[in-house]
């Protein structure tokens, strides 16, 4: 089973990317708040794997930070929520805000998100309460938001690596700012993205 993986990054896409490891390039798929903290195509990237076997196939999925990894297997543990839509549960919210939506009952919050229904939603909440509980991180311990370390440049940089021009790229997410001040920016990224595709 892999675990890890530690090589050049040749292919960055919103959904997977492509490690080359020693000459073989493995794909992985990430949720979006790991592909923006990806480095440029051809540097040195690093990844905690988690390998899926299913009968009729092997799919490798990849965070960047360890608490990733360990929300997206705890979600597989719900029923009715399997690998794609955990990826689209870690694109939507930060871990951080899915541990909070959980732990505050906030079904509100999780049914918001694409593929979860209300069923879902108060599943999450009744199984995972008490499995979350150690991936509170010492900001949200301290009721300090993620949001606050918001950087509008880190989040112009992942729409320029996805092909949109500086002009465009900045424009988007002035926009999402001022309908929505105070995003992460992992949910900058994706608010801008939805913004950019309505143009």
């Amino acid at each position: 089973m892999i675990a890890s993986l530690t090589g050049r990054l040749t292919r960055k896409a919103p959904d997977y990317i492509i490690i080359d490891v020693s000459g073989v390039g493995y794909q992985v798929f990430v949720p979006l708040s790991t592909f923006y903290r990806m480095p440029d195509e051809g540097a040195a990237a690093s990844l905690h794997i988690h390998t899926h076997l299913r009968e009729d196939m092997l799919a490798l999925y990849g965070f960047s930070e360890p608490a990733e990894k360990d929300l997206f297997l705890i979600l597989l543990g719900v029923s009715g929520i399997g690998p794609k839509l955990a990826l689209t549960i870690l694109s939507s919210l930060t871990t951080d805000e899915i541990v909070a939506a959980i732990q505050s009952s906030d079904d509100q919050k999780l049914y918001a998100i694409p593929g979860i229904g209300k069923k879902t939603a108060a599943r999450m909440i009744l199984e995972l309460k008490d499995k979350v509980k150690h991936l509170v991180t010492a900001s949200a311990s301290a009721g300090l938001p993620q949001q606050a370390d918001l950087d509008v440049d880190d989040a112009v940089s992942a729409l320029m690596n996805l092909g949109y021009k500086r002009n465009l790229a900045e424009d988007a997410v002035q926009a999402v700012l001022r309908t929505h001040p105070g995003l992460s920016v992992e949910n900058l990224i994706r608010q801008g993205l939805q913004t950019l595709r309505k143009r």
